[in-house]
């Protein structure tokens, strides 16, 4: 796949003007192929380069607040002395992490929508709270989408770090108590450097995967500025003449952003 789109990326078919066959006397049009960096020069300019910031900037701030969240969230499943408080965190971080798409969207659009969802409704009615105007939050934006994402971020980071913290061997603890060290220290000294590896492993697996999201964000807002939904759009058609490989253009430019964070990972 990678080489289809390395080729498709940098291909460009070139239709010449209608000429008559001097056999058949009807028009035809003659295409040529060659190869440049064209495609990949207009993927990083206009609509298409704020698409692709746009994308890495949400990504970023979902993976953070996603990772954060869900390794609290981790924690306190793991530290729980409830078994059926931890089986039913992890049943849910299960099922919601594999929640997405067109479902998920409409979940939030019958919740959160700003004329006729549920809770907008009801905290406008009974607090006299606007989402929109109180709150900051527009479904369709920016700060609604991240919402929409941590929806399926964080249970993703419960199922990665729970294993994680649950391979943190109590005697660490007991060890580090008997040797003067605070809940603190330990924590900082011990624990965090077991745990960076993996929280930072988990961090750009979430950043991949909202850099990769399509189908909610294209359900809630089809015109928001996404690299993904650029690409269905060139797909579907929606560019101008000579420039139909460019969405082989912006994949490439997805795999450039994250092929150095496989590498790290």
């Amino acid at each position: 796949p990678i080489g289809f789109i390395l080729y498709e990326a940098f291909r460009r078919t070139t239709t010449s003007a209608a000429t008559r066959d001097p056999v058949t006397q009807q028009f035809v049009k003659h295409t040529t192929t060659s190869f440049s960096g064209s495609n990949i020069s207009q993927s990083l300019k206009g609509i298409y380069l704020t698409s692709l910031w746009t994308s890495v900037k949400l990504s970023m701030i979902v993976a953070v607040l996603g990772a954060v969240l869900g390794m609290m969230l981790a924690a306190a499943v793991v530290n729980s002395s409830s078994t059926a408080l931890r089986q039913i965190i992890t049943s849910a971080a299960a099922v919601t992490a594999n929640f997405g798409g067109i479902p998920l969207a409409f979940l939030f659009i019958a919740t959160l929508d700003a004329n006729s969802g549920i809770a907008t409704t009801f905290l406008q009615d009974h607090f006299h709270l606007s989402v929109q105007d109180d709150l900051h939050l527009q479904l369709p934006e920016l700060s609604g989408l991240s919402l929409v994402y941590l929806y399926f971020l964080v249970p993703l980071m419960v199922l990665v770090m729970t294993p994680a913290l649950e391979g943190l061997k109590p005697q660490w603890g007991e060890a580090a108590e008997n040797l003067g060290a605070s809940r603190l220290s330990y924590w900082r000294l011990v624990a965090a450097p077991v745990l960076l590896p993996s929280f930072l492993g988990a961090l750009l697996l979430l950043f991949c995967s909202s850099f990769s999201a399509f189908a909610t964000a294209y359900a809630i807002n089809s015109s928001f500025p996404l690299v993904t939904i650029r690409i269905d759009a060139v797909l579907s058609g929606n560019v101008l003449s000579g420039q139909e490989n460019l969405g082989a253009a912006l994949a490439l430019d997805m795999i450039v952003i994250v092929l150095p964070l496989t590498v790290i990972y």
